[in-house]
């Protein structure tokens, strides 16, 4: 893996990490269940994501 490749992996985990906490923070203060459910989803995704760059390393 390239420098250039290896900082754009960098990069991506930390986004997917940052995207992560912010998902998990809003879920926290959501009253609606439906709409809560769904921001969990996109927690799970940013997780899954954040593995799969992972598994780059």
């Amino acid at each position: 893996m390239t420098t250039k490749e290896l900082l754009y992996v960098e990069d991506a985990l930390s986004h997917e990490k940052y995207f992560r906490s912010k998902c998990q923070e809003a879920a926290r203060q959501i009253q609606d269940q439906d709409l809560r459910n769904c921001v969990e989803q996109m927690e799970k995704k940013h997780e899954q994501l954040f593995q799969s760059f992972y598994g780059l390393l």
